[in-house]
Protein backbone atom coordinates (compact mmCIF):
# COMPACT_ATOMS: atom_id res chain seq x y z
CA UNK A 1 0.00 0.00 0.00
CA UNK A 2 1.48 3.22 -1.12
CA UNK A 3 2.03 5.79 2.32
CA UNK A 4 0.17 8.78 2.93
CA UNK A 5 0.85 12.16 4.35
CA UNK A 6 -1.75 14.80 5.38
CA UNK A 7 -0.59 17.82 7.07
CA UNK A 8 -2.88 20.08 8.11
CA UNK A 9 -5.18 21.92 11.25
CA UNK A 10 -5.75 20.26 14.54
CA UNK A 11 -8.78 21.77 16.73
CA UNK A 12 -11.30 20.77 19.68
CA UNK A 13 -14.70 20.62 18.50
CA UNK A 14 -17.34 22.52 20.73
CA UNK A 15 -20.25 21.46 18.89
CA UNK A 16 -23.46 23.24 19.95
CA UNK A 17 -26.74 21.46 18.78
CA UNK A 18 -30.03 24.00 18.18
CA UNK A 19 -32.99 23.49 16.58
CA UNK A 20 -32.60 26.51 13.56
CA UNK A 21 -29.96 28.96 13.46
CA UNK A 22 -30.33 32.29 14.59
CA UNK A 23 -30.53 35.18 12.88
CA UNK A 24 -28.53 38.28 13.58
CA UNK A 25 -29.44 39.76 16.21
CA UNK A 26 -31.20 36.97 17.97
CA UNK A 27 -30.63 35.01 20.47
CA UNK A 28 -32.34 31.18 20.61
CA UNK A 29 -32.00 28.05 22.96
CA UNK A 30 -29.10 25.40 22.57
CA UNK A 31 -30.47 22.01 22.96
CA UNK A 32 -26.93 20.05 23.61
CA UNK A 33 -23.32 20.92 24.36
CA UNK A 34 -20.21 18.44 23.34
CA UNK A 35 -16.76 18.24 23.19
CA UNK A 36 -14.91 16.50 20.05
CA UNK A 37 -11.25 16.29 18.62
CA UNK A 38 -11.54 17.50 15.10
CA UNK A 39 -9.86 20.25 13.08
CA UNK A 40 -9.85 19.51 9.12
CA UNK A 41 -6.38 17.73 8.76
CA UNK A 42 -6.39 15.85 11.86
CA UNK A 43 -10.15 14.53 10.66
CA UNK A 44 -8.51 13.45 7.36
CA UNK A 45 -5.99 11.74 9.15
CA UNK A 46 -7.66 10.09 11.81
CA UNK A 47 -10.07 8.82 9.32
CA UNK A 48 -7.00 7.69 6.74
CA UNK A 49 -6.42 5.63 9.80
CA UNK A 50 -9.81 4.29 10.34
CA UNK A 51 -10.21 3.20 7.12
CA UNK A 52 -6.83 1.60 6.79
CA UNK A 53 -4.42 4.11 5.46
CA UNK A 54 -0.63 3.83 6.30
CA UNK A 55 -0.65 7.53 7.08
CA UNK A 56 1.39 10.07 8.48
CA UNK A 57 -0.33 13.49 10.15
CA UNK A 58 1.80 16.82 10.44
CA UNK A 59 0.03 19.19 12.66
CA UNK A 60 0.77 21.71 15.86
CA UNK A 61 -1.35 21.50 19.09
CA UNK A 62 -1.05 23.66 22.12
CA UNK A 63 0.67 22.40 25.35
CA UNK A 64 -2.96 21.53 26.57
CA UNK A 65 -5.67 18.86 27.25
CA UNK A 66 -7.80 19.56 23.66
CA UNK A 67 -3.95 18.60 22.37
CA UNK A 68 -3.87 15.88 23.91
CA UNK A 69 -7.36 14.60 23.73
CA UNK A 70 -6.69 14.71 19.86
CA UNK A 71 -2.74 12.70 20.14
CA UNK A 72 -4.53 10.03 22.21
CA UNK A 73 -7.33 9.74 19.31
CA UNK A 74 -4.79 9.81 16.56
CA UNK A 75 -3.38 6.76 18.34
CA UNK A 76 -6.33 4.77 18.54
CA UNK A 77 -7.06 5.21 14.85
CA UNK A 78 -3.54 3.94 14.12
CA UNK A 79 -2.01 7.35 12.53
CA UNK A 80 1.73 8.17 13.20
CA UNK A 81 1.74 11.79 14.49
CA UNK A 82 5.32 11.73 15.97
CA UNK A 83 6.34 14.85 14.18
CA UNK A 84 2.99 16.72 15.62
CA UNK A 85 4.58 19.35 17.31
CA UNK A 86 3.26 20.85 20.82
CA UNK A 87 4.10 24.62 21.54
CA UNK A 88 3.39 26.75 24.67
CA UNK A 89 2.70 29.77 22.48
CA UNK A 90 -0.45 28.95 21.50
CA UNK A 91 -3.26 27.16 22.43
CA UNK A 92 -4.73 24.37 20.36
CA UNK A 93 -6.73 25.54 17.64
CA UNK A 94 -10.56 25.46 18.44
CA UNK A 95 -14.32 25.33 16.10
CA UNK A 96 -17.64 26.06 17.27
CA UNK A 97 -19.63 24.33 14.82
CA UNK A 98 -23.68 25.24 15.48
CA UNK A 99 -25.58 21.75 13.98
CA UNK A 100 -29.57 22.72 13.38
CA UNK A 101 -32.10 19.92 13.63
CA UNK A 102 -31.55 19.25 10.00
CA UNK A 103 -27.76 18.11 10.52
CA UNK A 104 -26.73 20.99 8.74
CA UNK A 105 -24.02 23.24 10.41
CA UNK A 106 -22.13 26.47 10.31
CA UNK A 107 -18.21 26.78 11.52
CA UNK A 108 -16.91 29.54 13.03
CA UNK A 109 -12.90 28.54 13.40
CA UNK A 110 -9.79 30.22 15.78
CA UNK A 111 -6.32 29.76 14.37
CA UNK A 112 -4.38 29.07 17.19
CA UNK A 113 -1.59 26.33 17.32
CA UNK A 114 -2.70 25.82 13.34
CA UNK A 115 -1.29 29.26 13.20
CA UNK A 116 2.43 28.53 13.61
CA UNK A 117 1.93 25.88 10.76
CA UNK A 118 4.49 27.66 9.15
CA UNK A 119 7.03 26.21 6.29
CA UNK A 120 10.06 25.89 8.65
CA UNK A 121 7.82 23.08 10.32
CA UNK A 122 7.21 21.62 7.15
CA UNK A 123 10.79 21.65 6.32
CA UNK A 124 11.88 20.28 9.41
CA UNK A 125 9.93 16.98 8.65
CA UNK A 126 10.47 16.94 4.93
CA UNK A 127 11.08 13.43 5.22
CA UNK A 128 7.62 12.72 5.65
CA UNK A 129 6.84 14.06 2.34
CA UNK A 130 9.46 12.34 0.61
CA UNK A 131 8.64 8.49 2.22
CA UNK A 132 5.11 9.36 1.11
CA UNK A 133 3.42 8.47 -2.13
CA UNK A 134 0.13 10.70 -1.66
CA UNK A 135 0.01 14.31 0.20
CA UNK A 136 -3.68 15.51 1.26
CA UNK A 137 -3.87 19.47 1.82
CA UNK A 138 -6.48 21.57 3.08
CA UNK A 139 -7.21 25.17 3.62
CA UNK A 140 -6.93 25.33 7.87
CA UNK A 141 -3.00 26.60 8.20
CA UNK A 142 -1.52 29.30 6.64
CA UNK A 143 -1.79 29.38 2.99
CA UNK A 144 2.06 30.26 2.22
CA UNK A 145 2.89 26.48 4.04
CA UNK A 146 -0.09 24.96 2.17
CA UNK A 147 1.59 25.94 -1.27
CA UNK A 148 5.50 25.44 -0.45
CA UNK A 149 3.94 21.51 0.50
CA UNK A 150 2.30 21.61 -3.09
CA UNK A 151 6.01 22.79 -4.60
CA UNK A 152 7.81 20.36 -2.25
CA UNK A 153 5.57 17.18 -3.07
CA UNK A 154 5.07 17.67 -6.95
CA UNK A 155 9.14 18.57 -7.38
CA UNK A 156 8.93 14.55 -5.50
CA UNK A 157 6.55 13.38 -7.52
CA UNK A 158 4.01 12.65 -5.22
CA UNK A 159 0.02 12.61 -5.80
CA UNK A 160 -1.65 15.69 -4.50
CA UNK A 161 -5.11 15.65 -3.24
CA UNK A 162 -6.22 19.50 -2.41
CA UNK A 163 -8.95 20.38 -0.60
CA UNK A 164 -9.40 23.71 -0.64
CA UNK A 165 -11.74 24.03 2.31
CA UNK A 166 -11.86 27.06 4.01
CA UNK A 167 -11.93 28.62 0.25
CA UNK A 168 -9.33 30.95 0.21
CA UNK A 169 -10.00 34.08 -1.92
CA UNK A 170 -8.16 32.64 -5.03
CA UNK A 171 -5.08 29.76 -5.86
CA UNK A 172 -2.26 31.09 -7.90
CA UNK A 173 -2.37 29.70 -11.15
CA UNK A 174 1.24 27.97 -10.70
CA UNK A 175 -0.63 25.63 -7.52
CA UNK A 176 -3.51 24.84 -9.38
CA UNK A 177 -0.99 23.05 -12.36
CA UNK A 178 0.68 20.46 -9.98
CA UNK A 179 -2.71 19.28 -8.53
CA UNK A 180 -3.76 15.61 -9.48
CA UNK A 181 -7.71 15.55 -7.19
CA UNK A 182 -9.16 19.13 -6.50
CA UNK A 183 -11.65 18.32 -4.08
CA UNK A 184 -14.18 21.45 -3.58
CA UNK A 185 -17.54 21.03 -2.43
CA UNK A 186 -20.28 23.40 -4.27
CA UNK A 187 -19.95 26.67 -2.09
CA UNK A 188 -15.80 26.17 -2.42
CA UNK A 189 -16.33 25.78 -6.56
CA UNK A 190 -18.73 28.47 -6.78
CA UNK A 191 -16.01 31.28 -4.53
CA UNK A 192 -12.90 29.83 -6.84
CA UNK A 193 -13.95 29.38 -10.02
CA UNK A 194 -16.52 32.75 -9.91
CA UNK A 195 -18.82 30.41 -12.04
CA UNK A 196 -22.58 29.43 -10.82
CA UNK A 197 -23.63 26.21 -9.60
CA UNK A 198 -27.13 25.97 -9.20
CA UNK A 199 -27.48 22.90 -11.78
CA UNK A 200 -24.95 19.73 -12.35
CA UNK A 201 -24.39 21.84 -15.86
CA UNK A 202 -23.54 24.78 -14.19
CA UNK A 203 -20.93 22.14 -11.56
CA UNK A 204 -19.66 20.71 -15.04
CA UNK A 205 -18.78 24.10 -16.28
CA UNK A 206 -17.51 25.47 -13.04
CA UNK A 207 -15.06 22.27 -12.57
CA UNK A 208 -13.93 22.68 -16.18
CA UNK A 209 -12.37 25.82 -15.25
CA UNK A 210 -9.71 24.26 -13.04
CA UNK A 211 -8.88 21.86 -15.46
CA UNK A 212 -8.05 24.30 -17.60
CA UNK A 213 -5.99 25.89 -14.89
CA UNK A 214 -4.21 22.93 -15.17
CA UNK A 215 -5.98 20.19 -12.33
CA UNK A 216 -5.75 16.81 -13.82
CA UNK A 217 -9.31 15.82 -11.60
CA UNK A 218 -11.66 17.47 -10.19
CA UNK A 219 -14.53 16.05 -7.71
CA UNK A 220 -17.11 18.08 -5.95
CA UNK A 221 -18.82 16.64 -3.10
CA UNK A 222 -22.39 17.44 -3.10
CA UNK A 223 -24.13 16.51 -0.08
CA UNK A 224 -27.07 14.32 -1.07
CA UNK A 225 -26.42 14.79 -4.63
CA UNK A 226 -23.33 12.55 -3.82
CA UNK A 227 -19.80 13.53 -5.61
CA UNK A 228 -18.96 14.48 -9.65
CA UNK A 229 -15.73 14.01 -11.26
CA UNK A 230 -14.60 15.93 -14.10
CA UNK A 231 -11.74 15.11 -15.86
CA UNK A 232 -10.30 15.46 -19.47
CA UNK A 233 -12.04 12.17 -20.63
CA UNK A 234 -14.83 11.45 -17.84
CA UNK A 235 -17.76 13.62 -16.43
CA UNK A 236 -19.93 11.49 -14.26
CA UNK A 237 -22.21 12.25 -10.89
CA UNK A 238 -21.96 8.98 -8.60
CA UNK A 239 -24.82 8.87 -6.31
CA UNK A 240 -24.56 8.01 -2.82
CA UNK A 241 -26.45 5.45 -0.66
CA UNK A 242 -29.87 7.29 1.12
CA UNK A 243 -29.34 7.99 4.92
CA UNK A 244 -30.98 9.69 7.64
CA UNK A 245 -28.71 12.75 7.99
CA UNK A 246 -27.66 13.65 11.50
CA UNK A 247 -24.41 16.28 11.20
CA UNK A 248 -22.60 16.93 8.29
CA UNK A 249 -19.48 17.94 10.14
CA UNK A 250 -16.49 15.25 9.28
CA UNK A 251 -18.70 14.25 5.61
CA UNK A 252 -15.79 15.59 3.29
CA UNK A 253 -12.99 15.12 5.81
CA UNK A 254 -13.86 11.63 5.27
CA UNK A 255 -14.20 11.58 1.71
CA UNK A 256 -11.12 13.08 1.01
CA UNK A 257 -9.69 10.14 3.61
CA UNK A 258 -11.32 7.46 1.88
CA UNK A 259 -10.52 8.37 -1.45
CA UNK A 260 -7.01 8.92 -0.27
CA UNK A 261 -6.96 5.82 1.08
CA UNK A 262 -8.18 3.87 -2.08
CA UNK A 263 -6.39 5.38 -4.06
CA UNK A 264 -3.12 4.32 -2.38
CA UNK A 265 -4.35 0.80 -2.65
CA UNK A 266 -3.99 1.04 -6.22
CA UNK A 267 -8.03 1.52 -7.12
CA UNK A 268 -8.97 3.94 -9.59
CA UNK A 269 -10.56 6.90 -9.00
CA UNK A 270 -14.26 5.69 -9.73
CA UNK A 271 -13.88 2.96 -7.27
CA UNK A 272 -12.41 5.32 -4.70
CA UNK A 273 -15.22 7.65 -5.01
CA UNK A 274 -17.68 4.90 -4.43
CA UNK A 275 -16.23 3.90 -1.45
CA UNK A 276 -15.67 7.53 -0.35
CA UNK A 277 -19.61 8.06 -0.94
CA UNK A 278 -20.20 5.14 1.26
CA UNK A 279 -17.85 6.15 4.32
CA UNK A 280 -18.84 9.90 3.93
CA UNK A 281 -22.64 8.81 4.23
CA UNK A 282 -22.24 6.60 7.16
CA UNK A 283 -20.23 9.72 8.89
CA UNK A 284 -23.25 11.94 8.46
CA UNK A 285 -25.64 9.49 10.12
CA UNK A 286 -23.58 9.98 13.52
CA UNK A 287 -23.31 12.89 15.60
CA UNK A 288 -19.57 14.83 15.96
CA UNK A 289 -16.65 15.14 13.62
CA UNK A 290 -14.38 12.33 14.62
CA UNK A 291 -16.73 10.22 16.61
CA UNK A 292 -18.86 9.93 13.39
CA UNK A 293 -16.07 8.25 10.92
CA UNK A 294 -16.38 4.87 10.36
CA UNK A 295 -13.49 2.06 10.17
CA UNK A 296 -13.25 -0.23 7.69
CA UNK A 297 -15.09 -2.94 8.81
CA UNK A 298 -17.73 -0.59 8.97
CA UNK A 299 -17.64 1.03 5.64
CA UNK A 300 -17.19 -2.80 3.74
CA UNK A 301 -20.54 -4.21 5.76
CA UNK A 302 -22.51 -0.94 4.50
CA UNK A 303 -21.49 -1.70 0.77
CA UNK A 304 -21.92 -5.00 0.71
CA UNK A 305 -25.86 -4.08 2.33
CA UNK A 306 -26.39 -1.39 0.42
CA UNK A 307 -24.00 -1.70 -2.57
CA UNK A 308 -27.30 -1.84 -4.73
CA UNK A 309 -28.95 1.36 -3.93
CA UNK A 310 -26.23 2.81 -6.24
Amino acid sequence: MKRIAVIGSSNVDIVLQLDRFPAVGETVAGKKLDKFPGGKGANQAYACGRLGGNISFLSLVGSDEHGDLILENMKTAGVDYSRVETTGLQPTGSAYIYVNNEGKNTIVVLAGANGLCDVAYVQRHHEIIRDSDIVVLQMEVPEETVYHTVGSAFEAGKIIIFNPAPAPAEIPDEILSKIDYFTPNETELEKLSGKKTDSLPDIEEAARFFLNKGVKNVIVTLGSKGAMLVSPTVTKLYPPPDVHVVDTTAAGDTFNAAVAVRLAENSSVEDAIIFANFASSLSVSRNGAQSSIPDRTEVEKFIKEYGEQV
